[in-house]
Formats: C-alpha cells, sequence, structure tokens
C-alpha cells in the first residue's frame, strides 16, 4: 500500500503538525499556491514531491512547475491541477481516477462518475472560517481511499 500525501494552499506557511502527519508518505502532492520554494526543500525532506502551480506562484522557482500532471500510482491515474475550473483544459484528466485540486480552500472528498476529486484544503494562513487541512490517498493496487484531516490554528 502506498501512501500519498496532499497539501494545498500553503501561501509560504508549512505548520508544524502538517509536517508530522505528512511524515511517512512515500510520496507528496502539493496542488499549488505554495509561494516559496522552501516549502517544497522542506517537503522533499519528507518524500518525493509533485507539485503544480498555483496563482499565487511566481519567479522564476515557479516557472519549473507544470499547470497540471498527470501520474500513475500503482495502477491508478492521479491529476493534479490548482484550480478545478482548469480541469477542461488538459485532455489528460479524463484518464484519471482521482483528481486532486486546491484553489478553493475547502477540504473536500466526492466521488463523481466513478472520478474520485479529493480538495485538501488550506494548510498554510487560515482563510475565512475555513480549517487549516491536509489530505492524503491510500493506494494498493487499483483500490484508492482519500481521507482529509483537520488541524488547529
Amino acid at each position: 500500500m502506498v501512501r500519498v500525501g496532499l497539501i494545498s494552499d500553503t501561501h509560504g506557511l508549512l505548520r508544524e503538525p502538517v509536517l508530522d502527519w505528512l511524515r511517512g508518505s512515500d510520496l507528496i502532492l502539493h496542488a499549488g499556491d505554495i509561494c516559496d520554494a522552501p516549502v517544497l526543500e522542506a517537503l522533499a525532506r519528507i518524500a518525493p514531491v509533485t507539485a503544480v502551480r498555483g496563482n499565487n506562484d511566481w519567479g522564476a522557482w515557479a516557472g519549473k512547475l507544470s499547470e497540471a500532471e498527470l501520474i500513475t500510482i500503482e495502477s491508478v491515474p492521479v491529476f493534479v491541477v490548482h484550480d478545478l475550473s482548469h480541469l477542461g483544459r488538459h485532455a489528460r484528466a479524463r484518464a484519471a481516477r482521482v483528481v486532486v485540486s486546491g484553489h478553493s480552500h475547502k477540504p473536500k472528498v466526492e466521488e463523481r462518475d466513478g472520478v474520485l476529486f479529493v480538495n485538501p484544503g488550506s494548510a498554510g494562513p487560515r482563510r475565512f472560517r475555513l480549517p487549516i487541512a491536509a489530505g492524503e490517498l491510500r493506494i494498493d493496487g487499483t483500490q484508492v481511499r482519500a481521507h482529509v484531516e483537520h488541524f488547529a490554528a
């Protein structure tokens, strides 16, 4: 079984409880609005990282990131994009069994038409009254489960 840590909307802030929770991940997916290259460096000390560029990611470091990524974990195609409204721009997204996104800061796990949509919420600065959150996928062959964890601010 593979544990995939999910994080989004860090906006330059990595909280220690979130980092502790991500430890033990085999891979980490960051769904954008990273805002600072050291965030990715810190995550990479835990596990390999695949990250996409969010609307607040600028500069030379962010220019190296794609707007979207399609990766296969075990036998499960996972599509990562920051803003779910951009899904239609990417033909590769049609191959996905799981779509991981950020942007809204609202943690959510929902299955629609056989596709699991996961937004791990915002792990960075608190926005509005939304919780601080991160998520995970547990993948075993073709089986996948998703969970979102909430943290005290």
